[in-house]
Formats: structure tokens, C-alpha cells, sequence
């Protein structure tokens, strides 16, 4: 029976020679091309625990008296989005460890993305006929940014409370259309009553919606237009070495997904995170002792740190104040994603290099590209950690000033310092031709028993 139906579903669909073809497709076996299975499989625990959590999370202001199951709480005036997460944290089975993996699996989703983007900057996976899906997932991260900026916003604590007010701030700064930005996503002056229900829609279902989308799109570009892979014995621009869809690959895969989930399900039971019972419920005449040691989460920390290292300029013209935070918080967000838009475009300019590549570079075999990302990373890792800088100022027992001042300085010398370096190492490999798997020049490496390498002698 099974047997006629599936050749009845075929004989109307022809779905079998397509089947046999996609199971025949093969994949690089080289490690890096699983970071980005890892954040899809970070996305699809994302969406199981999100769904989970949304039949008991209720998205809305109203003030209630708590009386919950978290006894420090009882008679604490909240709102009633706070009260149902302090009970699917306290009162529904299993919740306190849906919500954790829920939001470690955004903060490993988006680790994820940034290192795969990192990996496809310094091989050149982004140029011709790949800038398209550059843009795509260019786009994915702006959208997972938001998306987890939205969701972090909705559980309404002292917290998250006050990293909400700092994004309407940001919005209302922007020339011009900031007015009407910030009544758009917070529904009024804030704190606007409006807001929780707000993100909870475009956190839900508008950006998941779109992210879904584009991964869907990034992937049908990617199988349309197959793998890249590293240079080697046998590679060419015009074919794939590696495994076959079916088995091999496809076995592997599943086995990465049931790693991710058992990573992400030890976490969200053992490793505590965002305890929000301990902040309480957002409070304005309460959110300067919210602002002392608090830190949002990573992905967003170079934007906090833009915001504490800029000096508090502002600038008046044709009739417009352009208020300090959109500096950090706008124009600075805005430059880094148009370059990352257009960093295929403009390398190409600037190279004259305008032809198809499936074969990838080594990082030290472009030393402009390699030490220009590095210099960004640094640029960015600097602004990260000065997003604590009284943290480090009460650790090393150091004034504040002093260590706002010297991560102004290394904001500028650094990266400087990082591109010289890292371009003066490429170009250094690149000349001894050295290469930890391949040997020098002409000669074959063999992989000991033990896990090492040998030179085993000329390859002739």
C-alpha cells in the first residue's frame, strides 16, 4: 500500500528523479561549513521553545498585584506581561528551562551568524555570483539583531526595562523622522502602555516571518548555485569534492541538530540566565539603580559601549537638533550594515576582479581584505567591552573617566595597529608558503596516528 501511494504521489507530481538528483548532491566536508547548520538548527529550537512559551506569556501592560509563586514578589504592583513570566519561570512544568534555552539559543544563533559571515568575509565567499546571498544573510543579521532586541524588551523587568528606554531614545534622536519612529514601535511617549504588544507581534511573527523567509531564500541561492570550497587535490571551479547528500552528509547533519539541542537543553537547565525575579518589575523612578553593572546582551554590547564613549556632542542645523544618541546609537548601526551591503561591490572596484569564483582564498592570500576584517573586529570587540567599563573600572579599582578615556584611545589606535599586523602576517605567509596541512611548496603532508602532521616527501 505504502508502494502505490508513493507512486501514485509521483506518477502526478514527478517528484522522483528530483529526489534521486538531491540525494546525489555533495557537500564540502571541511568543519566551517557547519557554523551556519548550527545557527539553523539555533533557529529551529528558537521556534520550538518560542512556541511553547507564547501559551502561557501575556502580552500586555496592565497592572496587576502579583501573586504568584515567587513569594519575594506577593503584593508587587506589575505589569501582566512580568507576572506571567515570573509564572512560566515559577508555575508552569518545564518553563524556567523553555525560556533559558530560548534565550541561549538566540545568543548562540547569532554567534552563529556572525562567524559564518566571518568565514564567507575572509575566504571571499561573497563575491561573484554569490552577492546576493551576501545581502540575504547581511539582512538576517540585522533582522535576528532586532528580533532579540524585541524579545529581550517584552518580559518588561527593571532590566529590560531600561534597555527599552535607551532604544526610544535612539529613535527619537534620528533627524527628522525620530518623532514618528518612536510612536510607531512604542506606540507613545514613553512609557507607553503599547509597546509589550507591539514586539510581541513583530518578535512572534512579523521579523520570525521574514527571517524564515530569507534563510529559505539564502538556501534555495545556495543548492541553485552549490557549494564553495577550499582549494586542494582534485578541486576545481567547476566541481564539488566532498560527501553525498545521502547518506554521509544528511548523517552527519542530523547528528550536528541533536548536538546543538543537547548543548542548548544543558544550558537552559544548568547555566542561569536573565533571572528576572531578582531585578522586579520596570519602574522609572527606579531605573538608575538598573543602569549600575548592567549589560545587555552580546550582540547588542557594542552599541552600549558606542553610547558611553561618545562625547556628548549635538548638533543644531537647519532647524534640526541632532541629538547625541544617534551618533552611537544611529548613524553608527546604519554605516556598518550599507558597508557590509556594499563590501562586495566595493572590493570589486577596487580589484578590478570581476569574475565567478567557487573556489575560496585562504585568508593570508588577501592581505587588504584579511587585515581590513580584522581591523573592523578589533574596532568592534573594543566598543564591546567598553560597554563595561564600569564593571572594569570597579574591578581594577580604576576611575571610570580614566577607563572611558583609554578605550577612546584604543578605539582609534587599536584597529590601526591590529590592520598593519595582521596585513604584515599575511603577506609574511603568503611568502614561505607554509601552510599547517598542505606543507611548504611541493611536498605532501601525511596525518600521524597520533593526530599530528608529517612531511612525507615531494609530491611528484
Amino acid at each position: 500500500m505504502i508502494r502505490s501511494t508513493i507512486a501514485w504521489i509521483d506518477d502526478r507530481l514527478g517528484g522522483s528523479s528530483f529526489t534521486r538528483t538531491a540525494l546525489k548532491k555533495v557537500f564540502p566536508d571541511h568543519w566551517s561549513f557547519m557554523i551556519g547548520e548550527v545557527a539553523l538548527y539555533c533557529l529551529m529550537i528558537l521556534i520550538i521553545t518560542g512556541v511553547y512559551l507564547t501559551f502561557f506569556f501575556v502580552p500586555a501592560s496592565d497592572e496587576i498585584v502579583y501573586r504568584g509563586d515567587y513569594a519575594p514578589l506577593h503584593g508587587v504592583k506589575m505589569s501582566a506581561a512580568y507576572a506571567s513570566t515570573l509564572d512560566i519561570s515559577f508555575g508552569v512544568r518545564a518553563g524556567l528551562v523553555m525560556r533559558q534555552m530560548h534565550h541561549w539559543a538566540a545568543l548562540v544563533f547569532i554567534a552563529a551568524l556572525v562567524i559564518h559571515m566571518c568565514r564567507v568575509f575572509f575566504t571571499g565567499a561573497f563575491r561573484r555570483p554569490r552577492e546576493i546571498n551576501w545581502i540575504v544573510g547581511v539582512t538576517l543579521l540585522l533582522l535576528s539583531i532586532a528580533n532579540g532586541f524585541f524579545g529581550y524588551s517584552l518580559l518588561d523587568d527593571l532590566l529590560s526595562g531600561t534597555g527599552v528606554r535607551v532604544g526610544y531614545s535612539i529613535a527619537l534622536s534620528v533627524p527628522v523622522a525620530g518623532t514618528w519612529l518612536a510612536f510607531l514601535f512604542f506606540g507613545g511617549e514613553f512609557p507607553a502602555v503599547e509597546f509589550i504588544t507591539r514586539f510581541f507581534v513583530l518578535h512572534v511573527l512579523i521579523l520570525p516571518a521574514m527571517i524564515v523567509g530569507l534563510l529559505t531564500a539564502h538556501l534555495a541561492i545556495l543548492w541553485r548555485q552549490k557549494h564553495t570550497q577550499f582549494r586542494g587535490p582534485g578541486r576545481a571551479e567547476d566541481n564539488i569534492v566532498g560527501s553525498r547528500l545521502w547518506p554521509t552528509y544528511a548523517l552527519k547533519s542530523v547528528g550536528l541538530f541533536f548536538l546543538v539541542a543537547a548543548v542548548l537543553a544543558g544550558l537552559g537547565g544548568l547555566a542561569q540566565i536573565n533571572p528576572i525575579w531578582l531585578y522586579g518589575p520596570y519602574d522609572p523612578a527606579q531605573a538608575a539603580a538598573a543602569t549600575a553593572g548592567s549589560q545587555p546582551d552580546w550582540y547588542v554590547g557594542w552599541l552600549d559601549g558606542a553610547l558611553r564613549l561618545l562625547p556628548g556632542w549635538e548638533i543644531r542645523a537647519f532647524g534640526y537638533t541632532i541629538a547625541n544618541p544617534f551618533f552611537p546609537g544611529g548613524l553608527l548601526p546604519g554605516l556598518t550594515f550599507m558597508g557590509m551591503y556594499l563590501w562586495p561591490f566595493i572590493e570589486r572596484r577596487f580589484t578590478k576582479d570581476y569574475a565567478s569564483h567557487n573556489l575560496l582564498d585562504r585568508p593570508r592570500d588577501a592581505p587588504a581584505r584579511t587585515a581590513l576584517g580584522a581591523a573592523m573586529l578589533a574596532f568592534y570587540g573594543v566598543l564591546f567591552f567598553a560597554g563595561g567599563n564600569d564593571i572594569l573600572s570597579n574591578i581594577f579599582r580604576v576611575a571610570p573617566e580614566k577607563i572611558t578615556t583609554l578605550f577612546r584611545v584604543v578605539l582609534f589606535l587599536g584597529p590601526a595597529a591590529v590592520f598593519f599586523i595582521t596585513r604584515s602576517a599575511c603577506r609574511g605567509l603568503a611568502r614561505s608558503g607554509a601552510h599547517p596541512t598542505e606543507g611548504p611548496v611541493g611536498s605532501r603532508i601525511r596525518r600521524t596516528p597520533s593526530g599530528g602532521y608529517e612531511d612525507v616527501g615531494e609530491d611528484h
